[in-house]
C-alpha cells in the first residue's frame, strides 16, 4: 500500500507541477522579465538570476556575465524542470502524510483526507511563511544578505511545521474534551497565536530598492503565491482521486 501511494503521490505531484508551470509562465514570467530589465538598467540592488515564481529567494551574488543558458530556455524548460521537480518531491512527501493521516481524521473518504491535507500543507508550508518573508523578483534584495535571508525563511518554515504538528496533537486531545469543532478551533487558534508571536520576534527584511515599481512587485508576488496554490490544489485533487482507487475499504471501515 505504501509503495502504491508513494508512486501515485509522485505522479500527482508531476501533474500538479505541469499545471503550476503553465500558471507561472503565463502570470509570473512577464513580471520577471520586467524586473530583469530594471536590473540591467540599474534599477535594482544587484544582478539577479531569474527564477520561477514558486521559489522564495531569487538573487545571486554573481557579477554580470554572459548567460550560460538563454532566457528563453530559463523561462520554459528551466521553469518546467524546477516546478515539476518540486511538485514530484512534494507529492512523495504528501503521500507519506496521507498514509499517516488517513483514518485518523474521522470517517473521511480518501478524497476528503487529501483535500484537508493539501489545504493544511499549503497554509503551513507556503502561506504563513510567505506572509512573513514573501518571494522577491530579480533586482530586489542585496547580494550580501542572501544567506541570511534564505536561512531565516527556511527557519520560519521549520518553525511552522513544528508548531503545526504540536497544534494537531493538542487539537486531538482537545476534541475529546470540547468536541470536534471546539478542538479544531482551539488547535488552529493556538497555531495562529504562536506563529504570529514568532513572526513578530524574527527580523524584518525589507530590501526593495527605492523607485522599484510596486505593480511589478505585487504582480510577481501574486504569481508566486498563485503558482503554489495551483500546485497544492491540483495535488490534493489528483492524489485524492488516485488514492480513492486503492484505499476505499479503509475509508468505509472508518465510517
Amino acid at each position: 500500500m505504501m509503495r502504491t501511494l508513494l508512486v501515485r503521490g509522485m505522479l500527482a505531484g508531476l501533474i500538479a507541477g505541469v499545471l503550476a508551470t503553465g500558471f507561472a509562465y503565463l502570470f509570473g514570467e512577464p513580471s520577471v522579465n520586467t524586473a530583469i530589465g530594471l536590473e540591467e538598467s540599474g534599477g535594482g540592488h544587484s544582478h539577479s538570476a531569474p527564477a520561477e515564481p514558486g521559489a522564495h529567494s531569487h538573487e545571486t551574488a554573481a557579477e554580470p556575465e554572459e548567460e550560460l543558458v538563454s532566457r528563453d530556455v530559463q523561462s520554459t524548460l528551466g521553469l518546467f524542470t524546477g516546478v515539476a521537480g518540486y511538485g514530484i518531491a512534494i507529492g512523495g512527501l504528501f503521500s507519506l502524510g496521507f498514509a499517516f493521516a488517513h483514518g485518523r481524521l474521522g470517517p473521511m473518504r480518501p478524497r476528503a483526507t487529501a483535500a484537508v491535507l493539501a489545504a493544511t500543507g499549503y497554509a503551513v508550508v507556503v502561506l504563513v511563511p510567505f506572509l512573513k518573508y514573501p518571494a522577491n523578483p530579480p533586482a530586489v534584495g542585496q547580494a550580501g544578505t542572501i544567506g541570511d535571508r534564505t536561512g531565516l525563511y527556511f527557519a520560519f518554515v521549520a518553525i511552522s511545521l513544528v508548531v503545526a504538528g504540536i497544534a494537531v496533537a493538542a487539537g486531538r486531545k482537545l476534541v475529546e474534551r470540547f468536541g470536534a469543532w471546539g478542538g479544531v478551533l482551539l488547535g488552529a487558534g493556538g497555531y495562529v497565536v504562536v506563529m504570529a508571536l514568532c513572526a513578530w520576534l524574527l527580523p524584518v527584511i525589507d530590501e526593495v530598492p527605492e523607485g522599484f515599481p510596486g505593480s511589478t512587485l505585487w504582480t510577481f508576488r501574486t504569481a508566486s503565491i498563485g503558482t503554489q496554490l495551483v500546485l497544492w490544489t491540483a495535488l490534493g485533487l489528483v492524489f485524492g482521486a488516485l488514492a480513492e482507487k486503492v484505499a476505499p475499504k479503509r475509508a468505509v471501515a472508518a465510517a
